[in-house]
């Protein structure tokens, strides 16, 4: 992959990222990551700069996403969309089929084999087998023959989990619904991800029309346009594009 030279400029750049395994790594079990401090000083200071240009895209719903970062309250797509707070604080949810449906194919499954984890949300069911990962084929298998039996949704691959999201809508678009918007709107677009869900996210910023940056994060094959190492690189690219460097992270 050839890559561009990273740089952000928070006066022009519209800025969308990832949570898990892009601004923290990866835990055991989704409700066990843990947030540096450091990080909500960086991103206070850069939602400052960017006159409010700063979302969080995550498959992690909106409730969840606030909880981690709490006190701050950014404009963010939860759910790869299904879920969105635009920037003036208004709170869009997409119609989606009840996951719930899907609950009679799947936790049955989970329940037989302790180290899975089932986790319920708003148009999406995810099925974790970070502690089994000798699972992997039989987790997708029993959740693609779940689709065959439940329309609506679409089959995600991700790090050690499995998901069915509702279809209505994916990373991508959920970040071009916010450059329609102010303040994103008119700037350059700069998505972080690290994960196969947030291709879509690669490829809509990298439309020729936004002259965007996709920074994949960590290793792996990616349409992205750039690279970070891990998450605290990621976090150290912030914290230089901020216009003073009124902190330190580490």
């Amino acid at each position: 992959m050839s890559l561009i030279n990273i740089d952000c400029d928070c006066g022009s750049d519209a800025l969308f990222l990832d949570f898990d395994g892009t601004l923290v790594d990866l835990a055991p079990r989704p409700e066990s990551v843990l947030v540096p401090p450091q990080l909500i000083v960086i991103l206070e200071l850069l939602y400052t700069a960017t006159g409010g240009a700063l979302a969080i895209v995550s498959g992690r719903p909106l409730q969840q996403l606030d909880q981690f970062l709490a006190p701050l309250r950014l404009p963010a797509a939860g759910v790869h969309g299904v879920e969105r707070r635009r920037a003036d604080g208004t709170l869009i949810q997409l119609p989606v089929p009840d996951s719930k449906r899907l609950l009679p194919y799947i936790e049955p499954f989970a329940k037989q084999h302790p180290g899975l984890l089932l986790e319920l949300k708003h148009g999406a069911l995810a099925l974790h087998y970070r502690n089994a990962p000798q699972l992997e084929a039989a987790c997708v298998q029993i959740m693609a023959e779940a689709l065959e039996q439940e329309s609506g949704f679409a089959l995600l691959h991700g790090k050690m989990v499995i998901e069915a999201k509702a279809a209505v809508t994916n990373k991508g678009e959920a970040i071009a619904a916010f450059m329609r918007e102010a303040p994103f709107a008119g700037r350059r677009p700069v998505f972080a991800g690290d994960d196969l869900t947030d291709e879509a996210g690669f490829a809509q910023v990298q439309l020729a029309e936004l002259d965007g940056i996709g920074i994949k994060i960590g290793a792996g094959d990616t349409r992205a346009n750039a690279r970070l190492a891990d998450p605290s690189a990621l976090r150290e690219f912030l914290f230089q594009a901020l216009p003073t460097k009124s902190t330190s992270i580490s």
